[in-house]
């Protein structure tokens, strides 16, 4: 399934919530979560544009299988989407033991911070990573619906980025590839670069 999804960069969390409220969105939550990424030796993942997740977002757990569509053709400029397969699975660490079984390894353990609204059949979500300023994405059935509810928070079209978290970090002059761990107290980079 595609995912149809943009994020606005180092935008003010309060001017957006603000301005979601006006506009009658309901908050669903505000959680930090916690997630694992695996991948098999020499990351052949990586060089597909791809990752396999396991998430503990507080009232449930996730395992997901997410590649960039359109991978090479830079992320910033067009609608190339992302294919993702999701399922809810009951126990994080066993998810993870399953993966370890099968001879992958922890690409990273990461955490990031989200306030989550819904309005008009969009979803938007306001992140906080470590080491990165505040951002919102905004993801729906149609990229119609995630411009139009983009010019109803006065986000610019033009300004919106096609891209996962790694390409944010990226552009903001960080490999988080480079770390083993990534949370808000602590940032572990990795002892040998890959």
């Amino acid at each position: 399934m595609e995912e149809i999804e943009a994020k606005w960069l180092d935008i003010d969390p309060k001017e957006i919530e603000k301005r979601l409220l006006k506009l009658g969105a309901v908050k669903k939550f505000d959680a930090v979560f916690r997630r694992k990424v695996f991948e098999f030796p020499g990351w052949p993942l990586n060089k597909q544009g791809a990752w396999l997740r396991v998430r503990d977002e507080g009232d449930k757990v996730t395992l997901g299988y997410k590649r960039r569509m359109g991978k090479g053709e830079g992320g910033i400029k067009g609608d190339v989407g992302m294919e993702e397969i999701e399922v809810e699975v009951s126990d994080f660490e066993k998810t993870a033991q399953i993966f370890y079984k099968l001879g992958m390894e922890d690409k990273f353990y990461e955490e990031n911070r989200r306030i989550d609204y819904e309005i008009d059949g969009v979803k938007v979500d306001i992140d906080f990573w470590p080491l990165l300023k505040p951002y919102v994405e905004l993801e729906g059935e149609r990229w119609e619906w995630v411009y139009n509810m983009a010019a109803k928070l006065e986000l610019k079209k033009d300004e919106a980025k096609i891209m996962p978290t790694w390409e944010v970090y990226k552009l903001n002059g960080i490999n988080e590839g480079d770390y083993e761990v990534l949370t808000f107290e602590k940032q572990i980079k990795r002892s040998v670069r890959l």
